[in-house]
């Protein structure tokens, strides 16, 4: 936890305040619950303190947690396949996706991923907006060709002052409507891949997913 520590610090400036602060207020809290609600009882007033720390604690590993994720991902942030990364260790709400991309450009290494969940299909392209216009477009003509009826949206990571940064991207899907329930996130996940005419593509070089990991507090 403290190699943790020391590499968010290091990489986010805004992390120990934010982590101080995370620490402190739940205490502070604790200690003014003590001495207006139990005043001289000293079982309850450290009930309330001791609470209060405990919570300090929770909400400041919580606070590491976040800063930390972001702290790793901004710097691989820029490299092909980082992209890659994020799908490996951070999609949540039922999305599911294959961190291998469906469509890549052996020139400039940019990439389109391809995720599905509740909100629908998403098409994740990786790299500057002039240049994976075409990839995106090929691969929505793919899906619509399977999936014509299932809803598609589509992300920007990228250098664009517009595109989604690797850390907002679990974020910016929680942001698509609920369109698909559970069962048919799965019926439409296994459509795709069997029907993926694109085929195996290798992951970009520059970065290994399995070694580019957030590190978490236990």
């Amino acid at each position: 936890m403290w190699q943790v520590l020391r590499m968010t610090i290091r990489h986010d400036s805004l992390a120990l305040p934010m982590l101080i602060a995370a620490f402190v207020l739940p205490v502070l809290v604790g200690v003014l619950l003590a001495f207006l609600l139990t005043p001289g009882q000293w079982l309850g007033m450290t009930l309330y303190i001791v609470t209060g720390v405990l919570g300090g604690v929770l909400l400041l590993l919580l606070v590491l947690g976040r800063r930390a994720e972001k702290a790793a991902y901004s710097q691989i942030a820029g490299q092909p396949g980082a992209v890659s990364a994020v799908i490996q260790t951070s999609l949540r709400g039922g999305w599911i996706g294959d961190a291998t991309p469906v469509a890549i450009s052996p020139k400039t290494q940019d990439a389109v991923y391809r995720i599905v969940g509740k909100g629908g299909i998403v098409l994740i392209a990786e790299g500057p907006a002039s240049r994976t216009g075409r990839l995106i477009e090929e691969q929505r003509r793919i899906v619509r060709r399977i999936v014509p009826e299932a809803p598609l949206g589509t992300l920007q990571v990228g250098p664009d002052a517009d595109s989604v940064p690797l850390h907002r991207i679990p974020a910016a899907l929680r942001r698509f409507k609920r369109a698909l329930r559970k069962a048919e996130v799965r019926q439409i996940s296994a459509r795709l891949e069997s029907l993926n005419k694109t085929g195996n593509l290798p992951i970009p070089k520059g970065i290994d997913p399995q070694r580019v990991r957030p590190q978490r507090p236990r």
